[in-house]
Parts: C-alpha cells; structure tokens; sequence
C-alpha cells in the first residue's frame, strides 16, 4: 500500500480523497494554485504545495509542476480526481516513467476509451451494442454524406476527443449538414487542438444511464449498478439517481454484463463507468467510458456501501477487488449539483463571497464540499461548490428527503442552483420518474 498521495486537483473532490486517504492511514499532499490558498483540501491534507497562479494551464494542468511537487514531497502515487489531468494519457504514462503510481488506468487505456471512435471499435469487438454509425472517423462531407444513406437522419457529428458537449452537432437534414460539420470541426479544434469526428445515428429522447465499474491487475472487473443521469443541461449533468426509474431488473442484468464486457476487453484496472443511451423501447447502446471516478459517484456509495475511492486506490496498489463482487444495491439515492450560477439568468456564473453558508444534516443526507460561510469563490474553475445527497428506502422517500434537504441548505452572498433543484424535486414528471435528456427542454 503507498505510504502518500498526492492529489492532483482542487474542490471537493481533492477534500473527498484526503478523507478516505486518512482513514486507510495514508499520508496525503494537496497543490493548489494562488486562487485556493484557503481551500479546505489545502488545510486539511498533511502537506500542501503552491503550483502556480490560478489559471489552469499554470497550475492543476502544469505537469512539470506537479510532479515536482510530487518528487519534493517524497509522494510514491498521484490520484487525479475528476477533470483537468484525470484522462490525460500522457500524464499517466509520465508518472510511470517517474517511478509515481498514477491511480487510474494505463496510457493505453485511457487512450483506447478516450478517444470516443476507437472506443466505440473497441466494445464492438466484445459484442456491446453501440449506436449505428461512422466504422471510424468521418474525414469530409462526402463520407459522412453516404454513411447517412444506411442510418438516415437525424443524426448527431461528434468530436473524438471530446467532452461536455463541446464539438457535438444534431443534424436533421441534408440542407443543414454542411454547415454543422464544419462549425463542429472547428469547435473541436478550437477545444482540443483536434478536428477528429465521428457520426451516430440520433437517439430521439433518449436517458442517459451509466454503470458503474472498478478492475484490478489481476483481471477482475465487477460493476456497481447504475446511475441515471439524464436530467443535463447543454448535456451538462444536474441531477443523478441511483437506481435508474426507467430499468428493470432484467435490464440492469443486460447492461451491467455488457459494461463489464466493455473493461474487461481492454484489463481495465481502477474505477470507471461505461455510459449507454436507454431508447424508449428499452434498447441501450454504449456511447462511451469515462476512464475515472465521476462527479456523481456518490449516489452508489450510498446504495453500495462501497468506498469508491477506497477500491481505486486498493487497486492501483495491487489488491484483488472482493471475490465475487460487490453487495447488492439497496434503497434509492439522489444527489443535487449545487452549483455557483444563477437560474433566473440563464445560469450565469456566480463567484463571489458566501457570508452565510449552512448545510443540511440528519439521517440518509450526506454533502461533499470544499466551500464555507466566508469562502472565496474564486471565477476560473468549474462552478460546483457542493454535491447534495440524500438516501431512502424508496425513491419517493429519497426525493421528499432531498427537498427537505434542500429547504435546509442556506447559501447567502452568491447565487446558486437551489431554487431549480426545488422545482425539480416538485415537478410531476419527475417525481414520477418519467423524463429523458430533453426534460429541462420543456421544463418551466
């Protein structure tokens, strides 16, 4: 087992790790930029180390940087939360040339599955469904053009080494093809100094439903049930569930054998989470792997037990997962993405002060938080400051226990997403389970 971490990133999650690191009894170092020297992660880790001034590329990016830190600190692994270098291939591969265990998968893991047309090659080989379109990448309008004539329209273009819905175009017609092909091309480039894209097939309506998975170096990979996620914003996740309303047993069985297929063919070590599009009629199809811990893995904590942390950590150290997997899922779990931003103004960014800050505690509430009554909320970060969960018996338990959670968190000094999390928990469709990726569309 390593005898110190270091955490390369900021926010919750840097504090989240810090937290499981203490109780398995290893030493932790937090980096931070000049904008988070009075972040919660750097006072509570053992060690802290300045990187660099706020802008990402100079500090949470700089890779020189963090592994000096790394190597002044005497740290023998890095884990690299969610976001900045999380899926960065090279990061990884860079810390094993520098003797640093990296917690997450190999270079060339990270590289099969982050690169969405390969990715999608690669699960096909292992009989996991997958959209209908593009083989590989769509070179030119031509290409993508005939690909068309078998799948029809509409259809969605892609970035291959995209995220967060950046380089994404729908197209409904033949008219509008050329137009959005090139603005996608150009917005994928500007984004990730990479033009590479590649065509589905348009899922009308679709939910979006993750399983959630964790391997070790001695070939086994168990999954963890699913998350729903489908209540996004500009394909930006706000809510997650867990378990999904709209899967049934015989489902949950399909898809958690077909994600597991998925890491299995490539010896997936850590954790990690394969997303499907689910169709109305029940169908789901792999869309892609997200080679990391995610923003809303607390949700199967909750209904797992499982310290997801814990087992990437176990893992990158060699340790054999549980023989025989993980327990069942048990109760309903939902979180809220509380987020700096102001709803009544197209959800605008909110950085500032917070002068009053009290969160919601009791049975079945849990907040992972970095902020604080008198926190800086500083303007160059994503603009999360606390993820809001809540468990119940039943799903309806765990939804009047969010919206009493919700009642219960005060956030004064800033504008937050509270009050569309309250319509939300209140909003018939919802409660009823009956929504897809378009249900803030139409919401009101």
């Amino acid at each position: 087992m390593f005898s110190k971490i270091l955490i390369a990133n900021r926010g919750e999650i840097a504090l989240r790790v810090i937290r499981t690191c203490r109780v398995m009894g290893i030493k932790t170092v937090a980096v931070y930029s000049t904008a988070d020297e009075h972040s919660l992660h750097v006072r509570f880790a053992d060690e802290a180390v300045c990187i660099g001034p706020p802008a990402g590329r100079e500090s949470y990016l700089n890779i020189p940087r963090i592994l000096a830190a790394a190597e002044i600190t005497g740290a023998d692994a890095i884990h690299p939360g969610y976001g900045f270098l999380a899926e960065n291939a090279s990061f990884s591969e860079i810390c094993h040339e520098s003797g640093i265990k990296f917690i997450g998968p190999s270079p060339d893991m990270i590289h099969r599955m982050g690169n969405k047309s390969l990715a999608k090659e690669t699960v096909r080989a292992s009989h996991v469904p997958t959209v209908p379109g593009s083989d590989g990448l769509v070179e030119n309008l031509e290409v993508g053009l005939d690909i068309i004539q078998d799948i029809e329209f509409p259809v969605i273009l892609k970035a291959s080494a995209g995220g967060g819905g950046k380089g994404m175009r729908i197209v409904r017609n033949r008219e509008e093809f050329e137009k959005q092909f090139r603005m996608a091309k150009a917005e994928a480039e500007s984004s990730f100094n990479n033009g590479d894209l590649y065509l589905e097939k348009y899922i009308e309506k679709p939910r979006h439903v993750e399983i959630q998975i964790v391997g070790d170096q001695h070939g086994n990979v168990y999954h963890l049930g699913e998350r729903d996620c489908s209540v996004q914003r500009r394909h930006q996740k706000l809510i997650e569930e867990s378990p999904s309303p709209a899967v049934t047993p015989d489902l949950r069985l399909r898809m958690g054998d077909a994600a597991v297929a998925a890491a299995k063919s490539i010896n997936y070590e850590g954790a990690g989470t394969i997303e499907f599009l689910l169709d109305k009629n029940k169908n789901f199809y792999f869309m892609e792997m997200n080679t990391r811990i995610q923003v809303e893995h607390p949700v199967t904590e909750e209904v797992t037990g499982v310290d997801l942390i814990r087992e990437q950590i176990r893992a990158a150290a060699g340790e054999f997962l549980p023989e025989g997997g993980y327990p069942l899922p048990f109760g309903h779990a939902i979180e809220c993405r509380i987020n700096a931003e102001d709803p009544s103004k197209d959800f605008r960014p909110s950085p500032g002060v917070i002068t009053t800050w009290h969160q919601p505690s009791g049975f079945g509430v849990r907040v992972d938080s970095h902020a604080y009554q008198g926190y800086a909320i500083p303007p160059y970060y994503d603009s999360m400051i606390a993820k809001l969960i809540v468990h119940g018996h039943t799903r309806e338990e765990a939804l009047d226990r969010m919206m009493q959670a919700l009642d219960e968190f005060v956030i004064e000094g800033i504008s937050t997403t509270l009050p569309f999390h309250k319509k939300v928990m209140q909003h018939p469709a919802f409660r009823e389970g009956d929504f897809d990726t378009h249900f803030l569309e139409t919401f009101s």
